[in-house]
C-alpha cells in the first residue's frame, strides 16, 4: 500500500491471534531485526497457553482468601499485598478510587483476576493494565464521566453523544490511585517514595 504523505510503502500481513484474523501493517523501511523480533513476539503469544492472574498469583505464593472470610483490616492488607504482587508481574491497576478496599478486592477476586490471559513471562518492556472501568459498559462509562473525566472530556462526550445522561462531577470517595505502583523505563515505582520496588 502506498503512503501518500511519506512516499513510503507498506505491506499488509495477516495473522491469527486468539482465533481471530488480525492484520498488521509494516513499512518497507522497518529494520529487519525489528521486524523479526515483532514476529517472534507474535508467534510466542499465539503459542502461549491460557492462565489467569489468579492462578499466577497463587503460583507465586500469594494466598487469595475469599473476601467474605476477611475482616476489614486483614482485607486491606491483603489487597495491597495483591497489588504489589501483581506489579512485580507487570500487572497494574487504574481507576480504582470509586471503590472501597472491600469492593475492589471483591471485584478482583470474583472477576478480574479470573479472566483468561496468555501465560507470557513479564519483560521490562511490557505491562498489563487492569482498567477497572475499561469494559465499555454503560455503567463503567457513567462512572468514568462522574469521577475521572475532566471537563474538556465531558464536553466532548456530550457533543458526540448529546442524548447520553451526563452525571454531575464528583470527587472519588477514596484516595488510592496515586499510591498504586507503576512502571517507568522498566523499573517498578511506588509513588509514595518514588523509588523502584
Amino acid at each position: 500500500m502506498s503512503n501518500d504523505d511519506t512516499g513510503e510503502t507498506e505491506q499488509e500481513e495477516e495473522s491469527q491471534l486468539d482465533g481471530h484474523d488480525t492484520f498488521f501493517w509494516q513499512s518497507d523501511d522497518c529494520p529487519p531485526e525489528v521486524l523479526a523480533q515483532f514476529w517472534s513476539s507474535v508467534a510466542a503469544y499465539e503459542q502461549a497457553p491460557l492462565t489467569t492472574h489468579f492462578q499466577r498469583l497463587e503460583e507465586a505464593g500469594v494466598e487469595l482468601p475469599a473476601p467474605e472470610s476477611l475482616d476489614d483490616r486483614r482485607l486491606t492488607a491483603k489487597l495491597w499485598e495483591v497489588i504489589g504482587a501483581l506489579a512485580r508481574m507487570h500487572v497494574f491497576l487504574s481507576q480504582t478510587d470509586h471503590l472501597s478496599d472491600r469492593e475492589l478486592y471483591t471485584l478482583l477476586w470474583h472477576e478480574l483476576l479470573r479472566e483468561p490471559v496468555k501465560d507470557m513471562p513479564p519483560d521490562e518492556a511490557s505491562a498489563w493494565y487492569l482498567d477497572i472501568l475499561g469494559s465499555g459498559s454503560e455503567e463503567d462509562t457513567y462512572l468514568y464521566l462522574k469521577y475521572y473525566a475532566d471537563e474538556e472530556w465531558r464536553q466532548r462526550w456530550l457533543a458526540d453523544f448529546p442524548t447520553d445522561e451526563m452525571p454531575e462531577h464528583e470527587e472519588p470517595p477514596y484516595d488510592r490511585d496515586r499510591h498504586l505502583p507503576t512502571i517507568v523505563a522498566g523499573s517498578l515505582i511506588e509513588p509514595e517514595d518514588g523509588k523502584p520496588m
